[in-house]
């Protein structure tokens, strides 16, 4: 895995696995994370896939699907935004932790571990 910082962001690409996913996950966790706020600017597409060293049409593809999930806007001329709609961030985030649940629930499944007995894991766990 490779870790690249690009400024407000930082990407960890892991090459055996799709990189559009990757840029489109962790795009959707930062805005999840609060460390891109409604109305910031993100990398512009050519930017974003030099600083990764990725094609600009990978680039591309994660920004079409943000741009379909509303969680960005594009101005011409300006370029890329978060979007300033809260039910849209709020959206992203509820299908990020659904999806977090739903690899911890497979997990347990696959311990053995039963439905209650999970629930009493993330009822002990602490945040750190």
């Amino acid at each position: 895995m490779e870790e690249v910082n690009t400024g407000d962001l930082t990407f960890t690409l892991d090459l055996s696995k799709p990189l559009w996913g990757q840029v489109l996950h962790q795009i959707r966790g930062a805005v999840a994370r609060s460390d891109l706020q409604p109305g910031d600017k993100i990398p512009s597409l050519r930017d974003l896939a030099q600083q990764l060293k990725i094609n600009p049409n990978t680039v591309m593809r994660a920004y079409q699907e943000l741009e379909r999930d509303g969680l960005t806007e594009t101005r011409r001329g300006q370029g890329t935004f978060i979007t300033s709609s809260q039910q849209k961030i709020s959206d992203v985030k509820k299908l990020l932790a659904g999806e977090a649940a739903k690899e911890f629930m497979l997990a347990m499944k696959t311990l053995g571990v039963s439905k209650k007995d999970a629930c009493t894991l993330l009822e002990e766990a602490k945040w750190s």
